[in-house]
């Protein structure tokens, strides 16, 4: 008989156990909240344990790897207006800015994950300019994200860049149709709710 066969009479199959996470540096268990580490060498982000974040937080580290601080922020003094963010002429509700050695650049998620969109570099410079915000992220480990939904105001953060890459991850998981459906704008709304929880003015940070 086969498995299948079986399962018809002992009931479904045990769900299998949760993976464990392990640090992508040194192999040990990384723990369930854990930080993350920037491969300069592949721009990709790796799962750290504690002591491996550690070790690349410092200021001193260089080389290949860096860690993702834990930073948040917002600018209280410097909101961004809907006719200067409509100079960008950005045509999506959230995007982040991402700060490499080839310069800065503007991605979107969208279900077919963090897809790069054409900025206007001088725009943004001077954007930038009158809201420092825009260029306070750290190169290659902050983003400032920015949302502008409909109608709504502009909400601009200073965040790490696993945050991004996090909603960008929403999105690809759980949008349906034009609109996305029920249960993707609800997550996108629990993750901005959180940033709003987490985020200190950008003087104090």
């Amino acid at each position: 008989m086969t498995g299948a066969g079986l399962r018809r009479f002992v009931g479904p199959a045990p769900e299998p156990p949760p993976a464990v996470e392990t640090c992508e540096l040194c192999g040990r268990p990384a723990g369930e909240q854990h930080g993350h580490v920037v491969d300069l060498s592949t721009r990709s982000l790796l799962c750290a344990c504690r002591p491996c974040y550690l070790l690349f937080s410092r200021p001193d580290a260089g080389g290949r790897f860096t860690a993702v601080p834990d930073r948040y922020a917002y600018d209280p003094d410097h909101p961004i207006s809907r006719a200067e963010w409509d100079r960008l002429a950005i045509p999506v509700g959230s995007v982040f800015f991402l700060t490499s050695e080839t310069g800065t650049h503007a991605f979107y998620p969208s279900p077919a994950g963090a897809t790069e969109c054409q900025l206007d570099l001088a725009a943004f410079a001077e954007l930038s300019h009158d809201h420092p915000l825009l260029a306070a992220a750290r190169q290659d480990v902050e983003a400032a994200l920015v949302r502008c939904e409909g109608d709504g105001p502009v909400e601009a953060f200073l965040v790490p860049i696993d945050v991004c890459y996090e909603l960008v991850g929403t999105v690809r998981l759980l949008w349906r149709g034009f609109d996305g459906g029920e249960e993707a704008r609800t997550a996108i709304e629990a993750h901005y709710a959180r940033l709003r929880s987490l985020a200190r003015p950008l003087a104090a940070g």
